[in-house]
């Protein structure tokens, strides 16, 4: 009975001692970054394409046997730009499409980088303050053509959403293909 405890210990502690932890350690703060990340990319309180890029960068610094190739990074980097760019333009597209005029789509933007400091609320109620102000005061339009520009920048900002989840799922599949089998 002894010996089959001590085999069954020797056996469990060869394991352990055996067991690659930085492999599992790495992998596991990459995953959890990259889980976090496609979250944030909808949650306004958390840069997701900033996490899933950090994760790509810290998977590929720590683990270089299996991180990212120059390309895959320069993929991941084009696809934080993106992001960005999708998120800060869409709210003016889409009050462009409902009829904001040159100024109104200045109030959307201004209205977006003053809302960023007053998160959650301020991500949409910012453009869409700066959009009905701006058209009030500078285009001189009436509240019904203002609240309809705004309303096109609230849309814009949803499907700005959208679109930016796509862009953080790309960039967590190319990590994926990089890392795995590329």
């Amino acid at each position: 009975m002894t010996e089959w405890l001590t085999h069954s210990w020797n056996a469990v502690t060869h394991f352990f001692t055996a067991m690659p932890w930085e492999m599992w350690s790495v992998w596991t703060l990459t995953i959890c970054l990259l889980a976090v990340g496609i979250v944030g990319s909808v949650v306004p309180f958390l840069p997701g394409p900033m996490l899933i890029f950090a994760a790509g960068i810290l998977h590929t610094v720590l683990r270089p046997e299996s991180g990212m190739s120059t390309w895959g990074i320069v993929i991941l980097s084009l696809g934080l730009v993106l992001s960005y760019v999708v998120d800060f333009a869409s709210g003016a597209m889409g009050a462009r499409w409902f009829g904001a005029s040159k100024w109104g789509i200045t109030g959307v933007f201004i209205g977006g980088i003053a809302g960023m400091f007053f998160i959650p609320f301020g991500l949409v109620l910012g453009p869409l303050i700066g959009g009905v102000s701006f058209e009030l005061i500078f285009a001189k339009k009436q509240l019904h053509p203002a609240a309809k520009s705004a309303w096109g920048s609230l849309l814009g900002t949803g499907v700005g959403l959208v679109l930016r989840l796509i862009v953080a799922l790309g960039m967590v599949a190319t990590f994926f293909l990089d890392a795995l089998v590329w």
